[in-house]
């Protein structure tokens, strides 16, 4: 059939076609998990105005370009985004088999922090300066090789049907696997990224239903392990300060405690509704520092207020709930574990994040999920989200 014009109907058919395979209901798109995907981009759109606001005054670190950071950190989240649909593309069963590759990589680079290529950011010799004004921090994509690889191994003969639970063996192995990048990571050293590592590590033994009895002695041996660093110096002096600043805020209120001092005075005094995006006094008159990465949160409670800040924890809490979901329907071991590793990743380290601006929570430098500027990060987590997706999109379809 012809339409006027010369123009053939059947020439548009496979447009058609595409169309109708997308909204199939087997597609990947409609397997999508909606939710947590839209949750992620609006925190990452918020993140960009906060860090926007943070930094468009501050000429000494966007070179008299006041949408530096704008700019970039809308193209990390476009770079994540990207990554996500690779991981998603790729799917989480396919990486499993990539997993010592990845392990050994991770190995290589955090080991490379050490070496001349790594530098010192924010106090933390956790940063490899790639060129062009990008740095990598290693120990971001180090959380996720020991998700993968403590999975991988604690889900292989459950998954097969020649276990119940994972053995202590297993469990052994696992759990050496994980602490060789906690301890090069910790040797940096970056107490912070550590502190993930270990909830996530917990997280991941709850998650695969090993004995108890490792859970227990996991949490005695981080307590015991925290005294022993301690006990031998191997803190820097400004983790220490963090810790007693945390202790007792009024111990140096213009030095040690200055950062918590004032992310607090920020926030407090945004009240309900906030004084406006731009508008902050605390911060245009730039007096909380790291204000775009680590303390981004307090832009939020000073400028948007209570109902923004809730906001930013209303959706940090629908990527909860549904990656809570995704663990629970999947109909492997494997799958579970991963999505809870990531799980226990984004409560810790968002409830430390906004904690530390609280005051509730020492200042361990780590930054919001999807909210802060930093590409390592953003990359890292929108993994995690691809991983997430992957894990729903594979899962068999209901009847």
């Amino acid at each position: 059939m012809t339409a006027p014009h010369g123009f053939s109907i059947s020439r548009y058919a496979p447009e058609r076609g595409t169309l109708a395979k997308l909204a199939a209901r087997d597609s990947v798109v409609r397997r999508l998990d909606w939710p947590i995907l839209l949750s992620a981009l609006a925190l990452s759109f918020i993140g960009a105005l906060l860090v926007w606001s943070a930094t468009r005054g501050r000429t000494e670190l966007n070179n008299g370009d006041p949408y530096y950071f704008l700019f970039r950190h809308v193209l990390n989240t476009g770079i994540g985004v990207a990554l996500m649909i690779g991981t998603i593309w790729l799917g989480h069963r396919t990486l499993r088999g990539a997993v010592p590759v990845l392990y050994g990589l991770s190995i290589v680079l955090i080991l490379a922090v050490l070496t001349p290529l790594g530098a010192t950011i924010n106090g933390a010799h956790a940063w490899i300066v790639v060129g062009g004004g990008f740095s990598l921090q290693p120990s971001e994509f180090v959380k996720i090789t020991i998700i993968l690889v403590m999975a991988m191994l604690l889900a292989a003969k459950v998954d097969a049907g020649d276990q119940i639970h994972p053995d202590h063996r297993t469990v052994a192995k696992a759990l050496t696997l994980a602490a060789l990048p906690m301890g090069i990571v910790m040797l940096m050293p970056d107490l912070g990224s550590v502190m993930v590592m270990a909830v996530i590590v917990l997280g991941v033994l709850l998650a695969s239903g090993a004995s108890n009895r490792w859970v227990l002695g996991l949490i005695g041996a981080g307590v015991g392990g925290a005294v022993l660093v301690t006990a031998l110096g191997m803190l820097d002096e400004y983790q220490i300060n963090r810790f007693a600043a945390f202790a007792n805020p009024e111990l140096d209120p213009a030095g040690v405690g200055y950062n918590t001092n004032q992310a607090r005075i920020a926030i407090g005094s945004g009240g309900l509704l906030g004084s406006g995006l731009f508008k902050g006094s605390q911060t245009t008159g730039q007096f909380v520092p790291e204000q775009q990465t680590d303390f981004v949160f307090t832009v939020a409670g000073e400028e948007l207020g209570f109902v923004g800040a809730g906001l930013i924890l209303l959706l940090l809490g629908v990527v909860l709930w549904r990656a809570c979901r995704i663990a629970r329907e999947t109909t492997e071991l494997y799958g579970t574990v991963v999505a809870a590793g990531i799980i226990a990743w984004f409560a810790f380290q968002s409830f430390e994040n906004i904690g530390m601006t609280l005051g509730i929570m020492p200042v361990a430098g780590l930054p919001l999920p999807f909210v802060s500027y930093g590409g390592s990060s953003m990359f890292a987590v929108w993994v995690a989200i691809g991983l997430l997706q992957s894990i729903r999109v594979q899962r068999p379809m209901t009847a």
